[in-house]
């Protein structure tokens, strides 16, 4: 049987405070409005915060997938726009701790629900830790979101050097947010590559900017996401161009398509972790 090939993207970025979850959120919302079926996943396993941000409050987490106690099913809840989302486990262990039972206990959730989904976005934590590394490691796309912040260009680099040193990682995406102007956000991305290009061998691509919008601190006051809650803000529109650009980008090719597989990288332990 030809299996359904799931794109998986990670949104990541080094630092917090450069607006990941909220860039995970509304991307995953004007996908689905393009038409994709999106699942959105919480993979900051200490400090979760989708289900906040939303104004949800899910009975089970992923947590609760690996142990055992349930399936897939029953832990994802309904979000806006017609996307679904995985709350994280927060504070379980990592994803590379999990015993061989709860590898094959996760990568089958996965294969249950991958039929159903086009697209999977998971919001990583903020930093380089074994957490962040997994999820990255294991998705095809890497979405690196970066702001006017000299800390923010900083830890992206530190972020992306770790991921072509360590693990071969060569191709990363680059999303500039809460830009003033769309010029900021290109010499944002002129900045991280500048470094990038003269100590890596990686390729980056500018997916487009964000632009500082109002719009987005109302919509978190009000629990909701400024794509649902003000859909005619600069801010949405911008995530509906870049929905539009995501789509264009290839499916994976076989064997990388299958959510299975995306499970397997990312509770697999890193080559460099085993003893010679």
């Amino acid at each position: 049987m030809a299996m359904h090939p799931v794109q998986v993207i990670a949104v990541t970025g080094g630092k917090g405070g450069v607006g990941k979850t909220n860039v995970s959120v509304n991307l995953a919302m004007a996908l689905a409005d393009e038409g994709r079926r999106v699942m959105l996943m919480d993979a900051d396993l200490g400090l979760a915060n989708i289900d906040v941000l939303l104004g949800l409050t899910p009975k089970r987490t992923l947590a609760d997938v690996i142990s055992g106690e349930c399936d897939m099913r029953d832990v994802v809840i309904q979000g806006p726009c017609g996307i679904r989302i995985v709350p994280a486990a927060s504070g379980t262990q990592s994803m590379v701790q999990l015993s061989p039972m709860q590898h094959a206990g996760l990568i089958q959730a996965f294969s249950d629900i991958s039929e159903n989904i086009d697209v999977l976005i998971v919001d990583t934590a903020a930093g380089i830790g074994d957490s962040v590394v997994s999820f990255v490691r294991a998705a095809q796309e890497v979405l690196v979101v970066v702001c006017d912040e000299p800390t923010s260009i900083t830890d992206a680099y530190a972020l992306i050097k770790l991921l072509n040193r360590d693990y071969g990682m060569n191709r990363f995406r680059v999303l500039a947010n809460m830009a003033h102007t769309p010029q900021e956000g290109r010499n944002l991305f002129a900045k991280l590559s500048k470094v990038t290009d003269r100590f890596l061998d990686v390729a980056l691509q500018y997916v487009g900017t964000v632009p500082y919008d109002e719009s987005v601190r109302k919509a978190v006051q009000k629990q909701r996401a400024v794509f649902e809650a003000f859909p005619r803000s600069k801010c949405s529109m911008a995530f509906r161009a870049i929905a539009q650009k995501v789509c264009t980008w290839p499916l994976p090719a076989n064997p990388r398509g299958h959510l299975e597989f995306f499970v397997e990288r990312l509770v697999q332990q890193p080559a460099t972790d085993t003893p010679a």
